[in-house]
Order: structure tokens, then sequence, then C-alpha cells
């Protein structure tokens, strides 16, 4: 009997053993096949991550929604195509009211030709000088579209303004300003109001350049090497649909104001600006925007301020010492990449050195003053600007050669024969010439001389942006020398009614050179200043372009004054005189010449002291 309840209970255990690993089995089957599909669903969305972040651009970017940029829908070259058509109609408005202003100032507000050509001179200087402004703003506060926007509607007002007051009050008697018929003197409250247009499409004008530059590369997405390349593509279109707007200007506008319609001429102008305006605003929905980074000069004030603090503790600073962000802080802070230290400067590194007075403790937090501690992508910013000041300012003395070809060369050309069967060329307009040479040598080097040079230097992109902009110096110089001799022939056959027997088709070649040396000069200019400047100073990166126009604008007049004054001294007529026939206009040009020999030697000099800034890789932050 017990040994029959002991099988009995053995039985049960054993049917209970068996159930129980059946119930085992079932409930491990179970959670396999929940972590399966739970293993599943992970893969799926890091593959719809995966998908959504290869649409999207990685360099922080956004949409007009504020929403990261999506490849296909956004930028790219459709974006980039209407920026450079709102560039090149922009450049036709502009050109079309200044490519003739000498000869306006001295046909209608009855001035000498010095005193025109410095007023050029003057007020093209402060065009440039404008794009400070512009690129402040943009940088700190309004961002680039928006600036973009705001300045070229002031633009287009500036020059319905300048059309107005023409043809109301300057022009008279109608169908004045002609070579051979002058208009009656204005009034003093007619030339102020012409000088407030003139200066409101300056302001216009000078605030909207460097921002459009800028806007234009934010389209393209660096990250990616195809938009990598384009990016580079797009200064070079840029600067060539710079030269086909004024080609318009320069020919077909330049021609009927040199007859005397000056309404006609500054009318079509103001209709180009307005339809760059309504063009520009068409695309809003399909550029790519980037927010603004706060006050540069806040930033550069804090940085010398903490330097100037800690300098005087005399100890010695090892880059453990300084104080960094992680790349995402970085980014967070102000939008922008973190930019890698550097040995240069090494009085700045102080602000980034930490002792216990830096940070202020709240009742949650340790909060770091910036007038006491800045990090290093902030003291490397400062750092950036002032390596890049040598090089800008080497650039200027390019400038003085530059602006001569919309005021001297001019004036140049007015002294000379300008018949061609039957017709007669206006002086302004020979600056098509430069026009077509910058377009015949922006497709040279990209289609001949940039791959013959990658495959000579092994770098990609041909020869490096510094040496590109050497060798506009070097024919920029010979530029000089050509329009020196042009002129000293031109002295030789000089007639007695104040023109000259040599033909102004003698000029070409000068405008040619000039128009080759801007390709290396000013589109190496575009690359580098951009590519150089830190995150938050872009627009600041292409204001220095245009501030190196504008102060080459200001030597220029203040050259020219000084050698008249030397000149002149004895009676003499001077090297610039209103007859040029007795002058030395030859003199000013190999003059200039040898100005820019000087500069090239101190340029080489310092493009080979120079080292380019280092950035981290960028994370994308939301700027809406």
């Amino acid at each position: 009997m017990t040994v029959e309840k002991q099988e009995m209970m053995n039985m049960k255990i054993d049917a209970t053993v068996d159930e129980e690993k059946g119930r085992l089995d079932a409930t491990v089957d179970e959670e396999k096949g929940r972590l399966d599909v739970t293993v599943d669903e992970e893969k799926g969305r890091s593959d719809a991550t995966r998908e959504v972040s290869s649409e999207n651009t990685q360099d922080g970017s956004v949409d007009f929604h504020g929403k990261p940029a999506t490849k296909s829908k956004s930028g790219g070259w459709l974006a980039g195509i209407l920026i450079l058509v709102n560039q090149a109609l922009a450049t036709l408005a502009f050109f079309g009211m200044s490519v003739n202003l000498v000869l306006f100032l001295t046909r209608v507000l009855h001035q000498t030709n010095m005193d025109a050509a410095n007023n050029v001179s003057k007020w093209t200087g402060t065009v440039y000088m404008f794009s400070l402004i512009g690129a402040f703003l943009s940088d700190s506060y309004w961002g680039r579209y928006k600036t973009c926007a705001i300045f070229q509607i002031i633009f287009v007002v500036g020059l319905v303004l300048l059309s107005a007051s023409s043809q109301l009050f300057l022009i008279k008697p109608q169908g004045c300003g002609g070579e051979h018929n002058r208009c009656y003197p204005p009034s003093r409250m007619e030339v102020s109001l012409f000088y407030i247009s003139l200066y409101m499409i300056a302001l216009g004008y000078g605030g909207y350049q460097p921002n459009i530059a800028t806007f234009g590369s934010d389209q393209f997405d660096e990250s990616n090497p195809t938009e990598a390349h384009s990016k580079f593509s797009f200064f070079s279109y840029f600067y060539l649909c710079l030269n086909l707007g004024s080609l318009f200007s320069n020919t077909f506008l330049s021609y009927f104001e040199d007859e005397g319609a000056w309404a006609v001429g500054f009318w079509a102008s103001g209709g180009a600006a307005f339809l760059a305006l309504a063009l520009f605003i068409c695309g809003t929905t399909r550029f790519r925007y980037f927010g603004p980074c706060g006050n540069p000069l806040a930033r550069v004030c804090q940085v010398i301020m903490a330097a100037s603090r800690k300098c005087k503790l005399g100890i010695t600073i090892n880059y453990g010492d300084l104080y960094g962000q992680d790349e995402k802080e970085a980014n967070d802070e102000n939008g922008s990449r973190k930019i890698l230290h550097t040995d240069s400067f090494k009085f700045l590194d102080y602000a980034a050195y930490e002792d216990d007075e830096d940070s202020t403790v709240h009742a949650k937090s340790i909060c770091r003053d910036p007038w006491r501690l800045c990090t290093v992508t902030q003291v490397e910013e400062v750092k950036c600007v002032l390596r890049l000041l040598p090089i800008w300012l080497c650039t200027i003395v390019y400038s003085v050669v530059f602006t001569q070809m919309a005021s001297l060369f001019v004036v140049q050309g007015a002294a000379m024969r300008r018949d061609l069967f039957g017709f007669s060329i206006p002086p302004a307009s020979m600056s098509a010439f430069d026009i077509i040479s910058v377009a015949a040598f922006i497709f040279f080097y990209r289609r001949i001389l940039q791959p013959l040079a990658s495959r000579l230097t092994g770098n990609s992109r041909g020869f490096t942006e510094l040496q590109r902009m050497g060798f506009g110096l070097v024919i920029a110089m010979m530029a000089m020398l050509s329009a020196g001799t042009v002129e000293h022939y031109r002295l030789k056959l000089a007639t007695t009614d104040g023109s000259s027997r040599l033909h102004i088709i003698w000029q070409v070649p000068q405008f040619v050179l000039i128009g080759a040396s801007e390709v290396f000069m000013y589109v190496g200019q575009l690359e580098f200043f951009n590519g150089q400047t830190p995150d938050g100073l872009k627009s600041f990166g292409s204001a220095l372009c245009m501030t190196s126009m504008s102060l080459g604008n200001y030597f220029s007049d203040a050259i020219v004054t000084l050698i008249m004054k030397v000149t002149t001294a004895n009676g003499r007529p001077g090297w610039i005189p209103e007859d040029l026939n007795h002058g030395h206009l030859d003199s000013f040009y190999f003059f200039l010449a040898m100005l820019t020999v000087v500069d090239f030697a101190i340029y080489v000099m310092c493009a080979r002291r120079y080292r380019g800034i280092q950035l981290a890789e960028k994370s994308f932050t939301s700027y809406h």
C-alpha cells in the first residue's frame, strides 16, 4: 500500500514537472517572439531615421518653416540660379546708373574732371563701406535672407527717387546732358536731392551685396561632396553674372546716357532692381536658411577683455588648461562649428584660461562669466580675423588699380578718337571688353587651367585661392603698364581740340587685362574670405572683399589729390588736368604699376606665413 502511494506521488510529481516545463517552454517561445518583434521594430525605426537623415542637409540649414532642410525640396542649383539671376539684374541696375556717373556729374552738375572722378571714387567707396553694416546686421540679428530683402527695397526706392529727381529737376532743358549740350546749373536743393537718392542707392546696394553672395553659397551643403563642389563653382558663376548684368548697362544704357537720355537709363535701372527684388521674394520657400549667430563685436570684446585681465598672471598656459566645450555645446551656443586651437597669437589664449573667479554659482547651476572666461572657439574666431587682416590689406592696392576703370579710363577714352563705321563709341561702354574678358577667363580657368593645375599640383581645386590672388596682382600691374603705354602714344597724337588721333580701340588690352585679373583676384577673394571666416562671420568675410574695394576707391581719391597737389606746384598743369593733352596721365599709370609691384612683394610674404582655419565637424542645430 505504501509502495503504491509512493508510485502515485511520483507520477503526480512527473506530471507537474512536465506541465511546468511545458509552461516554461511556452513562456520562452512567447518572450522570444516578442523580442524578435521588438528587434524588427527598432531596426525599422533605425532604417527610417537613417533614410530621413540622408534626405536632410547635414550643415544645419533649415527650410522656410524652420525645419531641417530637405535636399530635394530646398537649396541646390534651382535656388542658386534664382540668386544668380537676381544678382545679374541688381548689377544691371547698379551699373546702369553708375557707369556714366562721371559724365553725368560733368555734363549735368557742371563739375570738373578731377572733382567728378574724386566724387565717384568717394561714392563707390561708400557703397562698399556700407557692406560692413549689412554684414553686421546679417551675422548678428537679421540673418542673410531678411537683410538681403530689406536692403534691396532701399535700393529700389533710391533708384526711383534718382530717376524722378533727375527727370523733373536736373535735366533742364529737355534733352540736355549730351556731349555738346550741357544742362542748366542746378540749385543747391536739387543737388541735395540728387545726393540723397545717390547715397540711398549706395546703402541699399552696399548692404545687400555681401549677403547675397554668402546666401547663395548657403544653398549648397558642404558635407555633401557633390554640393561642396557646386558651392565653389557658385562663386565663379556669381562673379560671372555680376559682370553679365553690367554688360547690358555698359553698352545699351551707356549709349543712351552718353547721348543725353539720362532719365531712360535711370528708369531702366529702377525697373531691373524691382524685377530682381520680385524674383528674390518668389524664391522664399525654396531657399535654405541659417540663423544669425549673435553680435560678433561683443564676442571679440569679451576675448580681448578676458585676455587683458589674465595676461598679468605670469603663468605658462598649456592647451589642456584652456576652457573648451564639447562639439554639441559649441554648436548650441551660437550655431557655429567648433574651431580647433592654434598656436598663433598666444596672448589671446589667456581668455580661455580658467581660474576660480571665472564662474558665478547660482542655486541650480554654475554660470560662466563671458567677460572673464571665453571658449577656445571664441578665442580662435578673433585669431582667424587677425590672420586675415594682412592678406586683406594687400588687396587694397589692387582695388586702387581696379577703380581706374570706372574713372580715369573713361576720361582717357573721352579724349581719344571714337568714331567707328559712322557710330560714336561711348567711353564708358569700353568696359564691355572687361566683362567679356571676365566671362572668357572664368570658363578658361574652370575648363582648362584648373584641370591642368589639378594634375600638376595634386590639388583637386587647382591653384589655391592665395595663389590666384597673387596672379591677379601681377596681371593688374600689366594692365597699368598697358594703360600707360596707350596714354603715351595718345599724347604723341594729340590734337588742338583736346582730343587725339589715336583710336579708342587701343584701350581694349588694358580692359581685357583688368578683366583677367578680376577672375583671379575677386573670385579668389570671395572663395578665400568665405572659407576662412568662422560660421558666425560668413557675411563679414564677403564684406571684407567689398571693403577692400571701398578703401581702394578712397585711396585712389587720396593718391589723385596728392599727386595733383605736388605736380601742379609752380603753375604747372599737373598729371591729370582738365585737358589731358597738357598733362601726364601716363606717368600716373606707371606710378600705379610700381605701387602694385611693391604690394605684390609684401603679399607674397604674408601669403607664405598664413595658416588656415581648422574646423571641427558640425551637428544639426535648429535656429527657429
